[in-house]
């Protein structure tokens, strides 16, 4: 497994480990703050730049102090274990791209390599092995690549297409064929804070049956006929904006 050190990680490792067993999980570091902004305002512009980090500094904090009776009981309900990665199974690397990654996936020869969170995996990693490179992406893609693929599909009333996407791995971002997509169920308890925990666990799900089909030899994959875009994270204004006239969380 290639992933980032976070909560969706540890929730899709300890599920999966359960069943199929996970032989190492390579975690990076990630891009430093300081150097994301910078890339980040290079592509989208200072103003907007300024805009998710003011929604991300105050909004989000607000709403997972607000939401941590729905979060406890989405956690529970759907059986999420964040207990941490045993040390032994654990490589922490500054980035997933690296030597030291790539000279244990060569080393490890895995049949299968689950992704999550991690920065664009380079041609060079996917090059490095026969493995199938396999992700679970919040989100229906390709309409909802990048992040917060649920939020951005209830901003514009595409209930359809509010779900979470299993996918093969390629050069570009959550643009591989697709293995399986289903969609969640919202009420009115959910924000933006909850959507991705209802993703992920419709996404494990998914998974299992992804690694099912692969050990019976029996993976099947498509291209979904739909627009192609890439989201990012919302703006405060963009937030409330959405808050107040379609009534979105």
């Amino acid at each position: 497994m290639l992933a980032k050190d976070s909560e969706s990680s540890r929730f899709i490792y300890n599920a999966i480990n359960k069943e199929f067993n996970i032989s190492i999980v390579i975690l990076e570091k990630g891009i430093d703050k300081r150097t994301l902004i910078k890339n980040r305002i290079r592509k989208l512009g200072f103003k907007r730049v300024m805009g998710q980090l003011i929604f991300q500094l105050f909004v989000v904090s607000i709403l997972k102090a607000t939401s941590k009776k729905q979060t406890k009981k989405i956690i529970f309900d759907n059986n999420l274990d964040n207990n941490v990665i045993e040390s032994n199974k654990k490589l922490n690397v500054a980035s997933i791209n690296n030597n030291i990654a790539i000279h244990e996936i060569k080393k490890i020869n895995p049949d299968v390599i689950l992704v999550n969170g991690t920065r664009i995996i380079s041609k060079k990693v996917l090059n490095s092995t026969d493995a199938v490179f396999i992700n679970c992406h919040v989100g229906i893609t390709p309409k909802y690549r990048g992040v917060h693929g649920a939020y951005w599909a209830l901003t514009n009333k595409d209930y359809l297409n509010c779900g979470v996407t299993v996918h093969l791995i390629d050069e570009g971002i959550d643009t591989g064929s697709v293995i399986y997509q289903d969609v969640i169920d919202i009420s009115q308890k959910d924000n933006f804070i909850t959507y991705p925990l209802l993703q992920v666990s419709k996404g494990i799900n998914l998974i299992k049956k992804t690694l099912i089909d692969l050990k019976n030899h029996n993976l099947k994959t498509h291209k979904n006929n739909l627009e192609s875009k890439l989201w990012y994270h919302p703006t405060i204004w963009e937030y409330f904006y959405f808050r107040a006239f379609r009534k979105v969380k």
